[in-house]
């Protein structure tokens, strides 16, 4: 199911019998049912009143409140569905450095290896451009996980030294007089970085949401450590799916001129650059198709799709924790 994207400034979102409605100034804005809703996400200035809340926790909807420029500001999820002894064996596995370690080693080869998928398909589909050091690097920091004898202090090097290369890679790949000099972030200094950091807090909302809505305690992470008002867990399983979702969705957007540079502007109140209302909607639209693209799963061979493919990592790592299989990340094929 989709997610619903309120970004009208200054409108309200009510409920009448079991449908939601979004109002502003007398106007009926949308009118839709609540078991067609997947998630519920607040831009800024919207209003919404205790009764919509209390629909959206009896369909276990969960609700995320963002700024106007779409970053997290927290969540608002119902009690229901709450996994206590998922919770206990999560919390027990903290204490195994030997699990932690196996995870995260699994967990940024994934990674390593998605991304390097990315280059050599975009490598495969445009000859004129040279990513072979790039893909060199990733291939050397891949083999250094794969080998299994990298300690856990070594592996944010080793990640560091594969994020570096990827970047490197990812900035050859961007079109039509888009610049792109490294990932900087907090605040986004250019178009395509404040593309990569909503993507990024697009999917670890609807991640976070997930862990929690299945039972984990979505702040207690086996790779990020524990950070007060960080959801470590979800900053976990969204690693994976980083370049196979948000980086393909920014060069598609950006060298398909679906997005030109006037749908950006600087932030009056301090540094960072923005998407505007407008192309904010449009990049919702193309968000929800591109997580929602049917494909086949390069392990099941069954039809799936990214959001589906969420639930699928998150029941694969309540497994690992329960001891009953080892954690295999999701992988992306051409």
């Amino acid at each position: 199911m989709p997610n619903l994207y309120l970004t009208e400034q200054g409108a309200v979102l009510r409920k009448t019998g079991d449908r939601l409605i979004v109002e502003k100034d007398g106007e009926v804005l949308l009118d839709v049912q609540c078991h067609k809703i997947e998630a519920v996400l607040i831009f800024g200035n919207v209003q919404f009143t205790t009764q919509a809340v209390k629909e959206l926790f009896e369909h276990g909807i969960e609700m995320a409140l963002l700024t106007k420029n779409g970053r997290l500001v927290g969540q608002i999820t119902s009690p229901f569905t709450k996994n206590i002894e998922l919770r206990i064996a999560q919390f027990e596995r903290h204490r195994d450095e030997d699990f932690k370690l196996e995870f995260s080693l699994s967990l940024v080869a994934g990674k390593v290896r998605n991304a390097l998928q990315v280059l050599k398909t975009f490598a495969c589909n445009h000859a004129e451009t040279d990513l072979t050091e790039e893909i060199q690097g990733l291939e050397s920091s891949l083999r250094t996980l794969e080998n299994g004898k990298i300690a856990a202090e070594g592996l944010n090097g080793t990640e560091g030294n594969a994020a570096r290369a990827y970047f490197a890679g990812f900035g050859k790949m961007v079109r039509n007089g888009f610049g792109f000099e490294g990932r900087k972030k907090r605040p986004p200094t250019d178009p395509v970085n404040a593309l990569l950091s909503l993507g990024y807090t697009m999917i670890f909302n609807e991640i976070s949401s997930l862990l929690d809505g299945l039972g984990f305690d979505p702040y207690l992470g086996y790779y990020h450590k524990p950070e007060y008002g960080r959801a470590s867990l979800a900053s976990d399983l969204m690693e994976e799916f980083r370049a196979p979702i948000v980086d393909r969705l920014t060069l598609r957007l950006v060298n398909n001129r679906m997005l030109a540079e006037k749908d950006f502007y600087n932030n009056p109140k301090g540094e960072g650059i923005y998407l505007t209302r407008e192309a904010l909607k449009r990049y919702f639209a193309e968000y929800e198709e591109f997580i929602g693209r049917e494909f086949t799963h390069p392990d099941t061979k069954e039809k799936t799709s990214f959001r589906k493919c969420f639930r699928i990592q998150a029941e694969r790592l309540a497994s690992a924790i329960k001891g009953e299989k080892k954690y295999l990340p999701f992988r992306l094929e051409k």
